[in-house]
């Protein structure tokens, strides 16, 4: 039986409902609800490049030639940097140093055509080997519009001792390959840039 003046609790619930700070606060939380704190990620240890490397396949490149090539050279070069800095001088640079000193009077044009470079690329390494005082131009004998290279007495100092080094850094490079083996690496190479005969 309903008690006079009762009206089923509604009257104690009605503001814990309606116009209270709990209902401002669960509305507020509602609209705006605090964001959930998500684990922390353990951090993933750094792969070494020992790991890396043998974890790639890298079995279709190492059946291209120009793969391979590029491997070999990086070999050389590695190791050609360090030792030519006493000469002052880069890969191409020692090619342009040693075709003057072979051919004097080359002009830059054949330089160009023989080492397949650009003649902008080209200018830079001139400038280069005479500011080194290795490399002087004088007028060409037949073609009044080029001039022919010259080594200068500092240039034919330097070009036998820069030779022996290079050569020197060939053989430690290669120092897997019997003196046979590099003989015919190097004229297999040739076979593939040369022109055919």
């Amino acid at each position: 039986m309903k008690r006079p003046g009762y009206d089923g609790g509604s009257t104690l619930i009605r503001p814990y409902l309606s116009g209270t700070m709990a209902e401002k606060s669960i509305t507020q939380a509602l609209r705006n609800p605090t964001p959930v704190r998500q684990p922390a990620r353990t951090a993933k240890a750094p792969v070494q490049a020992g790991e890396a490397a043998d974890r790639m396949d890298t079995s279709f490149l190492e059946t291209l030639i120009g793969y391979n090539a590029r491997r070999a050279a990086l070999v050389v070069i590695a190791e050609f940097l360090p030792r030519m800095a006493q000469f002052g001088l880069r890969p191409v640079e020692f090619s342009v140093l040693t075709l003057i000193g072979h051919n004097p009077g080359i002009t830059s044009r054949q330089l160009c055509a023989t080492l397949d470079i650009l003649p902008p690329n080209l200018v830079g390494m001139i400038k280069h080997l005479e500011k080194l005082g290795m490399l002087e131009k004088r007028d060409h004998p037949t073609d009044r519009r080029a001039q022919g290279l010259h080594l200068t007495e500092t240039g034919k100092a330097t070009l036998p001792l820069a030779e022996q080094t290079a050569s020197a850094i060939e053989i430690d490079a290669t120092s897997r390959l019997s003196q046979a083996e590099r003989k015919t690496l190097i004229s297999l190479l040739r076979k593939v840039y040369l022109p055919a005969a």
